[in-house]
């Protein structure tokens, strides 16, 4: 396939995704006004998943049109129209169901069966794209168990589950193709097995990253660091909700929001725009995030000691204004020094050899302004660029002044007429 019908096919693929989007976000709009059941996720939320799907496909079409050879950007593009499915479905079956009963055909074949089908590609794909990152290809050939075993389990889910007769349901209500019976529960033990399978691949597809990290250099390190930053940030997210549950419109944007930096992630690693920054984001995002949770933690423990006090002197239940006044105040007064002690321990911690290499620099320029013995600062120099930048070989070669040499020579000749 040459260049320009790869890029035809995959914005062709991203325009059928993002069509299916703007329909999703059309039929909320017509809806909105019209309270959904209990069971039924609110308009609100269906609009911010809505707004979150749209990172898959662009990435997707993004990286297929720049990068056809490598098959990375082909999964974002299945992974983006499988997960695009998902929204549309959704707002389709409401609307067709519950705001104009009877305006659209098979909302419930739509809003389970092919809300099923979409959800099966888009999960089935997710190991995949770990494993194949970036390059599109295996690690190598013992890999090609984990991938078989992904791509069979999908295609058995694919093929199975839209006959399922309960736990698929996408929509409240009864699925338009479910078997019941003996039959009924084959199916179900296959779907919920091949569904395991594909969860339990995401394992040994992330240890494939962790491994490659350890034998990659330059490019591929930087890029391996991208993904793995995204991937933090968005398994960070959800591990927070697994101790505290927010509001379903705030789980929505938390997950959309989360979710775009991780496809932003990827297309820089990919596409390797501003690849070399990702040591300085990652840097940032530790001391600010760090920064912000001493803070807040210095915040409400000030704030709930002086209500404590204030209750326990004048038994009000009210909290005075000037605790929070008061912690404010605080927190103003401790923002830079603790960034600075911040900054400074994760330098120690996790970027040693640049925090070593700054103090090193550091004791050079003041030696610098001291030393008056140019052959022993030649030799200081060369051990400073030795030690900091470690390259496999140093040298130092002075250009000679010839308007020195000629002064010296004829210093030379007048001291010796003199002496004479």
């Amino acid at each position: 396939m040459s260049p320009r019908a790869a890029a035809w096919l995959a914005w062709s693929v991203c325009a059928v995704s993002l069509l299916l989007l703007a329909l999703s976000l059309l039929l909320i709009f017509l809806g909105w006004s019209t309270p959904l059941p209990e069971g039924w996720t609110p308009w609100q939320g269906q609009l911010i998943f809505s707004f979150g799907f749209f990172g898959p496909p662009l990435l997707g079409g993004l990286i297929a049109s720049r990068r056809p050879e490598n098959r990375y950007g082909w999964l974002w593009l299945g992974f983006g129209l499988g997960a695009t499915l998902l929204p549309f479905t959704q707002a389709y079956a409401a609307y067709a169901l519950v705001v104009e009963p009877g305006s659209l055909p098979a909302p419930r074949m739509v809003g389970n069966v092919v809300a099923g089908v979409g959800w099966t590609v888009a999960i089935t794909l997710l190991p995949l794209l770990v494993l194949l990152f970036p390059t599109g290809r295996l690690p190598s050939r013992s890999w090609r168990f984990v991938a078989w075993a992904v791509v069979v389990a999908g295609a058995v889910a694919l093929i199975v589950s839209p006959f399922m007769l309960e736990d698929n349901s996408f929509v409240p209500g009864e699925d338009p193709l479910g078997v019941g019976g003996t039959i009924g529960e084959a199916i179900t033990v296959l779907v919920i097995g091949a569904d395991m399978v594909i969860l339990i691949a995401i394992v040994p597809a992330a240890l494939s990253l962790v491994l490659r990290y350890r034998r990659a250099g330059g490019v591929e390190r930087q890029q391996l660091k991208w993904f793995a930053y995204g991937a933090g940030l968005w398994i960070a997210m959800f591990s927070v909700e697994f101790f505290y549950e927010p509001p379903e419109v705030w789980d929505a944007l938390f997950e959309t929001v989360f979710g775009a930096g991780l496809y932003v992630a990827v297309g820089v690693a990919i596409l390797r725009y501003r690849l070399y920054e990702i040591d300085v984001i990652i840097n940032r995002t530790l001391v600010y995030g760090s920064l912000t949770a001493t803070l807040a933690a210095v915040y409400f423990g000030g704030v709930a000691t002086t209500q404590t006090i204030f209750q326990a002197l004048t038994s009000r239940e009210e909290q005075p204004q000037l605790a929070i006044v008061v912690s404010t105040l605080v927190i103003a007064a401790l923002f830079m020094p603790l960034r600075r002690r911040i900054q400074s321990f994760i330098d120690r911690r996790f970027y040693r050899r640049k925090y070593d290499a700054r103090k090193t620099l550091e004791t050079f320029s003041a030696k610098l302004r001291d030393e008056t013995d140019l052959d022993a600062l030649n030799a200081e120099l060369v051990g400073v660029v030795r030690e900091t930048m470690q390259p496999a070989h140093v040298s130092m070669w002075l250009h000679p002044d010839p308007d020195l040499k000629d002064k010296k020579q004829r210093a030379a000749i007048r001291e010796s007429g003199h002496d004479e």
